[in-house]
């Protein structure tokens, strides 16, 4: 009756910590869809749902096994789990309650790793490569984001600029023999192909966020041998896809205005991009956070934007009196693109918040901040109540 208890908790503590995870995820991955309007908050969470299966059933498996058997030398007990996933329900709790993206999977680790330290077993190897991953993960990102935003972005945008017009992407043709889909009154080629990369580019952030996440939502469960893996996943995708459903459905409608007010070809790039990092990291075994990666590539592209009025070798001499306008990245560039170097137009230069800086601390912080909370007060519990270690 005892263990069936336990057992109970430790269900009960993965469908908490998958919901939450569900709520923000979702709304990462297609917060830009839903507010083009390219979708319903309904087809969004479904989607999400079965990209997040597909995700944990194949590139989650490899950080499943870091989080299960490497941070720590020994298997985590059913009442260690329960404890551990306490923990990271917390974390995910004082991310909420400061309104920033949770990193789950710095959470996850920190809380495992405060078991380890507490019993004397935790793989100092394996926490340094983890850690380590850390903190490239957001360079990589602040760098491939301040390329694309300096050489590539600004052509992009006046090339291939994304529009959503008004009525249905397709409707039924009826003047045939056969019902068949056809254009919208306003749908032309180039709207139906990027709508469709826009799908596509949602999908792979849910494959994604399904890869990194749903370990963190069953990883002690599976440790300790109560749950088969299979069956885990799919427990974290059932809660993950409630959250989705649910929460997210307010997440979906808010995501991305803190931190800029950005078009939707940017927030498709930086979608790519972190979820390529995310999945190429997963798919290595190590767990990283996917918001961590979307942040800093959103800074780097922003940064980048903001300073092709400036040449490097300028800055290098102390030559230049240009200043680095910090709202070209919610301008269109219209029909022109101006050369490196070259002032934006006024448009360009007052055209909002690139970032907001207050925000990007305090996101940083809190990547600190949670994750420190978690690894002190799992060491603390479990020193002082070392049996379910």
């Amino acid at each position: 009756m005892a263990i069936g208890l336990v057992l109970f908790a430790g269900v009960a503590a993965s469908l908490f910590v998958g919901f939450n995870i569900g709520g923000s995820s979702t709304g990462i991955a297609w917060g830009p869809a839903v507010g083009a309007r390219i979708l319903s908050k309904t087809a969004a969470a479904a989607l999400m749902t079965f990209f997040v299966f597909l995700g944990g059933i194949t590139v989650g498996r490899n950080v499943m096994d870091t989080l299960a058997g490497d941070i720590i030398t020994i298997p985590i007990t059913l009442e260690a789990g329960v404890g551990v996933l306490f923990f990271i329900g917390l974390g995910i709790l004082i991310a909420n309650v400061f309104g920033v993206p949770v990193p789950t999977s710095m959470t996850t680790v920190a809380s495992i790793a405060g078991l380890g330290l507490a019993t004397e077993t935790l793989n100092y190897e394996t926490i340094g490569s983890i850690v380590s991953w850390w903190i490239v993960t957001p360079i990589i990102g602040l760098w491939i984001g301040a390329v694309i935003g300096r050489y590539v972005y600004p052509e992009l945008d006046r090339r291939y600029s994304i529009r959503v017009s008004d009525g249905p992407l397709l409707v039924l043709d009826r003047s045939g023999p056969v019902p068949r889909p056809a254009y919208g009154p306003n749908t032309d080629r180039r709207e139906f192909a990027t709508t469709a990369l826009v799908l596509t580019i949602g999908c792979y952030m849910a494959f994604s966020a399904g890869a990194s996440n749903v370990p963190n939502a069953v990883a002690p469960l599976v440790s300790s041998g109560a749950v088969g893996e299979v069956n885990a996943i799919a427990l974290a995708t059932v809660a993950i896809g409630v959250g989705g459903f649910t929460i997210a459905r307010r997440t979906m409608e808010s995501v991305g205005t803190e931190l800029s007010d950005i078009p939707l070809l940017a927030a498709l790039i930086v979608m790519t991009t972190a979820a390529t990092i995310t999945t190429a990291l997963s798919y290595a075994g190590i767990p990283i956070s996917l918001v961590m990666a979307m942040v800093m590539t959103i800074v780097g592209l922003g940064w980048g934007r903001a300073t092709r009025p400036v040449r490097v070798s300028d800055v290098v001499t102390g030559r230049s009196d240009a200043e680095i306008s910090t709202g070209a990245i919610t301008a269109s560039n219209g029909d022109t693109t101006n050369p490196i170097g070259q002032p934006e137009s006024e448009a360009a230069l007052n055209a909002g918040n690139l970032f907001n800086p207050r925000a990007i601390l305090k996101y940083v912080s809190m990547w600190i901040i949670g994750p420190s909370v978690a690894l002190l007060l799992s060491y603390g519990f479990f020193l002082f109540v070392p049996f379910v270690g």
